[in-house]
């Protein structure tokens, strides 16, 4: 440990003591600092309920590029500078794929097909989705659990004037251009909540819940939109707290900003505090928007959530879990 990790704060020593589980809802880079910092604090503890309304199928592969973003960080194998993919990647079958003609809209890394070829084989074969992703997060050493939201079909829709983009589409080929009109979550109505996801809410040791500061709309809204993970996080019997991705009125990146715009929504913490009201019991937000702290409907930390490298993301994590501690001393942690 360097010299920098001692001086982050240390996890809360009521729930080191207790040996507390917690649950994180992420997707994408926002998300998948914060969780980095999270495991840090807490290891096998923590479970992670990850996004999959992005997967899509790519040149005869299936892609899940909010879980391959979690598992490249939390084993410190993501691309730091790019801010996706794998560091130290190479381009060989790109340059190849594109010699032949081959479609070449979404990148494809070599290192990163490797994680593709696998996970497309054994899901051929009739293996799960948390199944395959258990195991290649063992592969990698990572100790947080791993979990797609469900294992059944979820796909975001992207609505734009004229036509609905799936959303790798809108998000990368078109690269967030068109102006979205609504975001629709194909096959949530019908999903299952995975097994996984649902057995981290049943933990006996749960001392909270985190909503992590990914984008609301594309990243944690087709998690919510299935219908029994909603119903499992209005039941909570603990508390649950969310990190608003905003940071002096906008996202610090990806299309978040340009989204809340387009759907007639303020970039502010108040909206963020709304779009999850009845979900949370806390709100985390920046520095830079204190001033709306009491305008919000929640109780609210303010805090540095800026994540520029390992020891902010395991300082905000601490900021994170010590505000559930002091949320939890003001409701009856258990079953009600």
């Amino acid at each position: 440990m360097s010299a920098a990790d001692d001086e982050i704060a240390p996890l809360p020593s009521g729930l080191e003591e207790a040996r507390s589980a917690f649950v994180a809802l992420c997707g994408g880079v926002g998300g998948a600092k914060l969780a980095s910092g999270l495991q840090h604090h807490l290891q096998d503890r923590l479970s992670l309920i990850v996004n999959v309304g992005d997967d899509f199928d790519h040149l005869g592969l299936r892609i899940c590029p909010d879980i391959d973003t979690v598992l490249y960080t939390l084993s410190s194998l993501n691309d730091q500078f790019r801010g996706w993919g794998r560091a130290r990647e190479t381009w060989n079958f790109m340059h190849a794929l594109g010699q032949f003609g081959g479609d070449t809209w979404f990148q494809l890394g070599d290192l990163d097909l490797a994680l593709h070829v696998v996970r497309t084989h054994r899901l051929g074969s009739g293996e799960t989705l948390s199944a395959i992703t258990a195991d290649i997060a063992a592969s990698l050493s990572i100790p947080a659990r791993i979990i797609p939201a469900t294992d059944d079909r979820l796909r975001t829709k992207v609505v734009t004037p004229g036509q609905t983009l799936d959303f790798q589409r809108y998000f990368v080929e078109q690269q967030c251009r068109p102006r979205v009109e609504a975001l629709r979550f194909e096959g949530a109505d019908r999903a299952t909540v995975s097994t996984g996801a649902e057995s981290s809410f049943a933990d006996d040791t749960l001392a909270g819940i985190v909503i992590c500061p990914s984008n609301p709309y594309l990243s944690v809204d087709p998690i919510l939109a299935i219908p029994r993970l909603r119903q499992l996080l209005r039941d909570r019997s603990v508390p649950a707290v969310a990190v608003s991705p905003i940071i002096g009125g906008k996202a610090i990146k990806g299309p978040t900003t340009k989204i809340m715009q387009e759907l007639g929504v303020a970039c502010t913490a108040a909206s963020i505090a709304k779009h999850y009201e009845g979900l949370v019991d806390g709100l985390i937000i920046d520095e830079a928007d204190a001033e709306e702290a009491e305008g919000t409907s929640l109780p609210t930390l303010v805090t540095k959530t800026l994540m520029v490298d390992p020891r902010s993301r395991n300082e905000l994590a601490s900021r994170t879990l010590e505000f559930i501690q002091r949320l939890g001393g003001a409701r009856r942690i258990g079953p009600q």
